[in-house]
């Protein structure tokens, strides 16, 4: 086994690894959004990559998700396994909470969501989605997370929204009405991408805020999002130590 983690907001900077290893990969779709830093954790051989390169400077919609997965793939990387800060859509999934999730809504508009720029003739190329989360890994992860006595929902719907900016009031409430129960920028088209690379791929998703549905709290904004991550960072640390170690 390889694993990949790919970081989300306020992992950039993870040092966990033992004899890390920066490798700067090109792949026919372009460069990933950053250098992936390969080394050991537990004696597992892991990457890592930062979603939103090293400094957080790419915006949602400029993540190269394709390059990011196809880099991984180079890499060897057999699973993957990824982080991302999101917005509760219910009053149960509170701040600080972590969500192991096991389905998306796509509501992105601008993203290449396929490996598949054209087909070859008479064989169309067509991935099934309806379970796009690795339940194998996926239960790792709650069992885990559990024994650690952290404060884990282990199933949740995410709707991954365009971005940059932060949902309206109105939309926030009709995301509430499709069944989403955690809104990201993140998940999708990555989820769908490592799915059609045969990687299996789960998502440790950590509730930061309310959204803004909630009237009775401070709209979402972007310091209120990095306060709770980095808050809980030894937390999401914790639970990825311990997943390795049962996995590797």
């Amino acid at each position: 086994m390889k694993l990949a983690i790919i970081g989300g907001s306020g992992l950039e900077k993870l040092e966990i690894f033992k004899n890390p290893t920066a490798h700067d990969i090109e792949t026919p779709y372009g460069k990933p959004s950053s250098s992936l830093v390969e080394g050991t954790i537990a004696d597992a051989a892991i990457v890592f990559l930062s979603r939103h390169g090293k400094e957080h400077t790419l915006p949602p919609t400029h993540v190269n998700n394709r390059a990011n997965i196809h880099a991984l793939k180079i890499m060897g990387c057999t699973h993957i396994i990824a982080t991302t800060a999101c917005g509760s859509l219910r009053e149960e999934i509170k701040r600080g909470d972590m969500v192991i999730l096991d389905q998306f809504i796509d509501f992105t508009r601008f993203r290449k969501n396929t490996f598949f720029d054209s087909f070859e003739p008479h064989q169309p190329l067509h991935t099934a989605m309806a379970e796009p989360f690795s339940e194998d890994i996926r239960q790792v992860i709650i069992k885990e997370a559990t024994d650690l006595k952290l404060n884990v929902h282990g199933k949740g719907t995410v709707i991954t929204i365009e971005g940059p900016r932060f949902s309206t009031r109105a939309e926030s409430n009709m995301f509430r009405l499709f069944g989403a129960d955690v809104i990201n920028m993140s998940t999708a088209p990555e989820c769908i991408l490592a799915n059609e690379a045969g990687i299996p791929y789960a998502a440790i998703a950590l509730s930061t805020d309310y959204d803004c549905w909630k009237t009775d709290e401070e709209p979402v904004s972007w310091e209120a999002v990095l306060q709770v991550f980095q808050k809980n960072t030894e937390n999401v640390t914790r639970l990825l130590l311990n997943v390795i170690e049962k996995m590797k």
